[in-house]
């Protein structure tokens, strides 16, 4: 009997796979977005330090859901943060300032419980606030210059 070596060559999915059952993930808590509400283009969110809210609110000419989380999180994140329901991708081509944090799928990293929703749009037909004029309320708000607006090198 001569010796045979069995090569089995792993795909993509099942090292994805072989990775999830290795690493036990915490628990995901997502942003519920309210009964009636059509989500068309999926939901992201972007969280906000709670004093900047109020004041991206003013500057805003829709605002969609708002919710407030007052834990602290898995990623060293303490006080309260204002979370904005934006459509999905819109993190594409934007460099959101810091201290803003942008949640792929509306995921709250290491919350323990859901944060509560603090304002919902008259209308209630969907939950997003337009990401563009939140981007730019908090790039002025943080002073940070949007990345469109920055000097481009050679």
């Amino acid at each position: 009997m001569s010796a045979v070596t069995v090569r089995r060559l792993l795909d993509l999915d099942t090292l994805v796979r072989m990775e999830r059952r290795r690493t036990a993930a915490p628990p995901r808590t997502r942003l519920a977005v309210p009964e009636g509400m059509s989500q068309p283009l999926g939901c992201d969110a972007v969280a906000v330090p709670s004093g900047l809210g109020p004041r991206l609110m003013a500057r805003l000419p829709r605002v969609g859901c708002v919710y407030e989380d007052v834990e602290s999180d898995a990623d060293g994140v303490d006080g309260a943060r204002w979370w904005w329901i934006v459509p999905a991708d819109s993190d594409v081509a934007l460099e959101w300032p810091s201290p803003a944090y942008y949640a792929a799928g509306a995921v709250v990293p290491g919350a323990r419980r859901a944060p509560s929703l603090i304002h919902s749009p008259s209308g209630g037909e969907v939950p997003y606030t337009p990401p563009i004029p939140l981007y730019l309320a908090l790039c002025r708000a943080t002073g940070t210059t949007p990345a469109w607006s920055r000097a481009v090198r050679a």
